[in-house]
């Protein structure tokens, strides 16, 4: 779990900061799904079992929503996508 940003700005070239601090976010909202749909499977109590999953859905959203401004800010990761969805596709074919 992310409780701290885990990497040194001064690290990072200037142009390359906002697409880490997305990349982070993005890895902290997975975190957080995991999380909540975890505690969901583990809860005997179906009104914890179900604000659980909501939460976590709602985490799915903001995964969405940073992963779009990453695309915006790095079109490399772009192609990539595109790449990996091919790669599968060809395999699964």
């Amino acid at each position: 779990m992310f409780s701290q940003i885990p990497f040194e700005q001064k690290n990072i070239k200037k142009e390359d900061v906002i697409k880490e601090i997305l990349r982070v976010a993005i890895a902290a909202e997975f975190d957080a799904i995991s999380l909540y749909e975890q505690l969901a499977a583990v809860s005997d109590r179906e009104d914890i079992k179900k604000v659980f999953q909501d939460v976590a859905s709602e985490e799915k959203t903001h995964v969405g929503e940073f992963q779009t401004l990453l695309l915006r800010e790095d079109k490399e990761q772009i192609t990539k996508l595109e790449g990996g969805k091919k790669e599968v596709d060809e395999l699964l074919r």
